[in-house]
């Protein structure tokens, strides 16, 4: 399937629902995704101990990111002191199969120690982050070549007068902490890929139209100021009840690329609380949502990678925040709790494989 038949297969979500392949019984073969676009997945570490976990990733992966160990309460919960073992691990997991690791994420509003939360001053703010993102880059540089280097910058909720969320960086640095950020990543490793990653873009509402022109000013801004970016993360935490806004995302991701930056998906899943309980109905609704996001990208430019956030429906994030009411557990994921693949893998795979 070339890009062409992909994106026009997706125009429509009925057609979609009622079109999709069922997905197979048994693993596609370790080659079945190696098209022009790398797969990949978010990565807990302390799950590698399980051997159909860690087939499974090795099965299906080309990239891998932690979805924890790299942030700040864990790398450096002690002022001063990092723990590179879990990164470590996981950095020598990947290259023993030919899997790529990025990095995730230097600066945040959350998952923070204590200690960073009480930072009481601009100097002590600067001095901490800059040593920080210098450490960790210096550490995996040229081994780590993409780093998520400000996550979730812009407000839930933009203003004009207020476009950045809060942030203990913010308070103390302004939006300026988001250029130290990137230039500081640059001089610790000059050949790394520098991203800034951020969600909630494709949602049919104001606020999401708000949140696309405030990342778009952001942008222009570092750009017009020749701060070292080189791609934008789309993380594409999906509502499975609610359209994806074709149109804006394909204008934003053409605004975004005509600035010369790449373009990543990164964290892809389609929370499904309100989605029918049904598992055959509930699974083909959840890859044609999946489908219309990544078609209203391809049908722009080839995203560089495409990266859920996790693999399996066993480890997963959305129960924690969307835990379905009547009591059912959620397929947010590419397979299921048993390892198998479900359409959303096969979307995936034929969106990935229609750029080869």
């Amino acid at each position: 399937m070339r890009r062409r038949e992909f994106v026009v297969g997706a125009l429509s979500t009925g057609a979609l629902v009622t079109t999709l392949p069922a997905a197979s019984a048994t693993p596609f073969a370790a080659d079945a995704l190696s098209g022009a676009v790398p797969y990949g997945a978010a990565i807990r570490i302390d799950e590698l101990a399980d051997i159909l976990y860690s087939e499974a990733v090795r099965t299906y992966c080309k990239v891998i990111v932690a979805e924890g160990a790299m942030k700040w309460s864990d790398l450096q919960a002690v002022r001063g002191s990092f723990t590179f073992e879990p990164t470590d691990t996981l950095l020598a997991f990947a290259q023993d199969n030919d899997i790529e690791l990025r990095g995730h994420t230097l600066a945040w509003y959350a998952a923070l120690p204590e200690w960073a939360e009480r930072i009481s001053s601009a100097e002590e703010a600067r001095t901490e982050l800059v040593h920080h993102i210098d450490t960790v880059v210096g550490r995996y540089k040229g081994r780590i070549r993409s780093w998520d280097v400000v996550n979730e910058a812009i407000a839930e909720d933009p203003t004009p007068d207020a476009p950045y969320r809060d942030s203990v960086w913010l308070r103390h640095l302004g939006p300026d902490y988001i250029e130290l950020a990137l230039r500081t990543a640059s001089e610790a490793d000059s050949s790394a890929q520098l991203v800034l990653n951020d969600y909630e873009f494709e949602q049919p509402t104001d606020q999401a139209r708000a949140k696309r022109k405030a990342f778009l000013d952001m942008v222009r801004g570092l750009k017009s100021r020749n701060v070292p970016l080189h791609a934008i993360g789309l993380q594409g935490h999906l509502r499975g009840e609610s359209a994806v806004d074709s149109p804006g995302i394909s204008s934003f991701v053409a605004e975004l690329s005509a600035l010369g930056l790449g373009i990543l998906v990164t964290e892809l899943d389609v929370i499904d609380d309100q989605l029918p309980g049904p598992i055959e109905e509930r699974d083909k609704l959840i890859a044609a949502r999946a489908r219309e996001f990544l078609s209203a990208i391809g049908s722009v430019v080839r995203p560089e990678i495409v990266v859920t956030w996790g693999v399996s429906d066993q480890h997963t994030w959305v129960p924690i925040w969307f835990s379905r009411q009547d009591g059912l557990p959620n397929r947010p994921l590419p397979l299921d709790e048993n390892y198998q693949p479900k359409e959303l893998m096969r979307v995936i795979q034929d969106f990935t494989q229609s750029f080869a």
